[in-house]
C-alpha cells in the first residue's frame, strides 16, 4: 500500500474558497480509480508564514497505480489549483510506503 500526501499552506484570504474547492477536487482524484480512500486533514501547527496548513492522504494499492496516476492524470488535476489560486497555495507532495500498519482492539 502506498500514501500520497499532498500538504499545502493556504493563504488566509482564500482559506473558505480553497476548502470549498479541495472537497469537490478530492472526488475528482478518486474518480481516477488509482486510489482508495482520501483523508483530508488540517495541520495543526501555526505557521510563521501564516495562513492555514491541510494535508491530503491518498492511498494507493500498488506502486502502479500511483505511477499511472502521476504518468496519465496529476499534470491536469494539479494545474486546477494553480490557476486558481496561483501563489496563494504552497503546496509539497510527498510518496510513502506502508511497511506495517497496527490497530488496537479494545475489549468492552
Amino acid at each position: 500500500m502506498y500514501i500520497y500526501n499532498v500538504t499545502s499552506n493556504i493563504d488566509d484570504t482564500i482559506h473558505e474558497q480553497w476548502l470549498v474547492w479541495i472537497k469537490a477536487h478530492i472526488p475528482q482524484v478518486l474518480s481516477t480509480g488509482k486510489f482508495t480512500t482520501a483523508t483530508l486533514t488540517r495541520v495543526l501547527v501555526e505557521e510563521e508564514m501564516g495562513g492555514v496548513t491541510y494535508s491530503v492522504q491518498y492511498r494507493a494499492a500498488s506502486r502502479e497505480a500511483l505511477d499511472e496516476y502521476f504518468r496519465d492524470h496529476a499534470e491536469v488535476l494539479r494545474s486546477d489549483a494553480v490557476k486558481r489560486f496561483g501563489d496563494k497555495v504552497l503546496s509539497f507532495r510527498t510518496e510513502l510506503q506502508i511497511v506495517d500498519e497496527y490497530t488496537v482492539n479494545f475489549k468492552e
